[in-house]
């Protein structure tokens, strides 16, 4: 009786024992899994963390003197002329800080708004929007296909036109208050029938800037012997109003002068007659050739490669916008994106946000 017993214990002993076991293993692998889920979910949250943003975005409300259109544009050239008025398309983008900057200072606010006001009707078209634009009988597009036409790249881009509803003027990007004023100024005295917007500026220049050096800088008057790859030209003049703030902005980052190590950076001076032998192989002189491409801004940085103008800069740009144009031809993006410019921008701007960089439009 007592050897049962004994063995009866034994037995109970062995069950309380696995349970035990069974008890902890169960213990230990709970213990595991919450371990895991509290290690991760930091790691979860850094990755949210590290999301960049895009900074700088500006929204500015267009004057209530802009030109409320039908976008029946040759009806409204025709309303304009009989005003003796040219019409200004004012093709913008929501949240470019170029825009508001621009329609702050040039147009709600500038020493001269009175004068665009009383001789100029101003419409506004939004570079992605949908609404139908009839540019002329013939011709319906939407506001996004217009500016594909009109090969828009720096947004705002401003259209002048004339009586007979051509474009008499272009400018691309944010131009200074100063700036801005020589264009009106051009169309307003019908000077386009006599002369390009390049050699009417020309005209009206005074000196007021020297020279700056550069290290990367060097002057040449053969454009052909610079090679195949990629070149950037810059084009500056003694009339100059924004050539010292590029020096003492973009030209002294040592992230651009890292880009432009990738160019044969060359200066002209736009106003020299001295003898230039163009890109085309053509003999010329500096300003001819500055006229014959039609740079109305200084300074302006034309952008080759392979023998080819690829891009420009001929306006007053920030930073990240600055160094991606110089990256797109010098780093060749342009093959991989030929279309567009901005489909390398939105690209390498989703890589930056993705990294936890952020993106600032406007510094």
């Amino acid at each position: 009786m007592n050897q049962e017993v004994v063995m009866v214990n034994v037995e109970q002993n062995k069950t309380d024992t696995c349970r035990w076991a069974i008890q902890q293993s169960l213990r230990l692998i709970i213990l595991l899994i919450v371990s895991i889920v509290i290690l991760s979910a930091p790691s979860l949250y850094a990755k949210e963390a590290v999301q960049g943003v895009i900074l700088g975005t500006k929204i500015s409300e267009h004057p209530a003197w802009f030109k409320e259109s039908f976008l029946d544009i040759s009806e409204d050239v025709a309303e304009a002329s009989e005003s003796n008025k040219h019409v200004i398309l004012f093709l913008h983008l929501n949240g470019c800080p170029y825009c508001f900057k621009m329609n702050e200072e040039n147009l709600k606010n500038a020493p001269y708004t009175n004068f665009i006001k009383t001789n100029f009707d101003v419409i506004a078209l939004n570079i992605k929007g949908d609404r139908e634009v009839a540019v002329n009988d013939e011709t319906s597009l939407t506001e996004k296909e217009l500016s594909e036409q009109l090969k828009v790249i720096y947004t705002p881009t401003i259209i002048f036109m004339d009586s007979n509803n051509k474009i008499v003027a272009r400018t691309d990007g944010y131009r200074s208050v100063e700036d801005f004023k020589v264009v009106l100024d051009y169309v307003y005295e019908r000077a386009y029938k006599n002369s390009t917007l390049a050699r009417y500026i020309n005209n009206k220049k005074s000196p007021q800037y020297q020279f700056r050096s550069h290290p990367l800088l060097s002057e040449t008057n053969d454009l052909t012997s610079l090679g195949n790859g990629p070149i950037a030209i810059l084009f500056e003049d003694e009339g100059c109003r924004d050539c010292t703030l590029l020096h003492d902005g973009h030209l002294s980052n040592p992230g651009v002068n890292d880009i432009l190590k990738q160019f044969n950076f060359i200066r002209l001076d736009a106003m020299s007659s001295q003898k230039l032998i163009g890109m085309d192989g053509k003999t010329t002189t500096s300003r001819q050739y500055a006229e014959q491409l039609g740079l109305s801004y200084r300074p302006s940085i034309l952008l080759f490669d392979q023998g080819k103008e690829i891009m420009r800069i001929e306006s007053r740009l920030f930073l990240f916008h600055f160094s991606e144009v110089l990256r797109y031809v010098g780093e060749s993006h342009y093959k991989k994106y030929p279309k567009s410019f901005y489909d390398y921008l939105d690209i390498k701007t989703a890589e930056l946000l993705k990294s936890g960089k952020n993106v600032n439009l406007a510094e």
